[in-house]
């Protein structure tokens, strides 16, 4: 069965951007290979906020050979044709996308979308890159009230620049 991966950059602090929805805090990491990162994934899923966000960073470039699955409840199926629309989320949508998936499953942004699938007990890892940064504020990793989750620590690598990268699988 393809995993939900939740991989998310971080700062120390604990958001996953900042204040007014600023990014500009992750460092780019010459290390760091992320061609071989989105190969990993041949969905992605998001909330529309973070949709949003990278098709206007991004552009739909970004996106092209892959399934694009956004959760909302404002997104009309026939402004948006080239991607699914999730008006509800549930634990049989999550695993149709499993098994319409040929690899994982990217869960993008969004910390109240991560909390609903730790809620559903559909998150199989969490993959985080902490930035040596303190943002003080903004858009919270795991927004409260959340379900107490056990992560068992499967790798980690430290870069040069000061990012830490930790990937931890739910344990159950």
């Amino acid at each position: 069965m393809k995993k939900v991966r939740y991989n998310v950059a971080v700062s120390l602090d604990g958001y996953i951007s900042g204040p007014n929805g600023e990014v500009d805090w992750i460092l780019p990491d010459p290390e760091v290979d992320f061609a071989a990162l989105w190969a990993q994934f041949d969905t992605l899923l998001m909330g529309r906020k973070t949709y949003d966000v990278a098709k206007m960073r991004l552009g739909e470039a970004a996106f092209k050979g892959r399934k694009v699955a956004v959760v909302s409840r404002t997104m009309k199926p026939s402004d948006h044709p080239t991607i699914s629309i999730i008006s509800e989320l549930t634990r049989e949508r999550v695993k149709a996308l499993r098994a319409e998936a040929a690899n994982d499953i990217w869960l993008m942004g969004g910390g109240e979308l991560f909390r609903a699938f730790l809620e559903m007990h559909e998150v199989d890892a969490v993959e985080v890159s902490i930035m040596p940064a303190l943002l003080g504020g903004g858009v919270r990793f795991l927004p409260s009230p959340s379900v107490q989750s056990r992560l068992k620590l499967s790798s980690h690598k430290i870069y040069r620049s000061g990012i830490a990268s930790l990937v931890y699988q739910v344990t159950r």
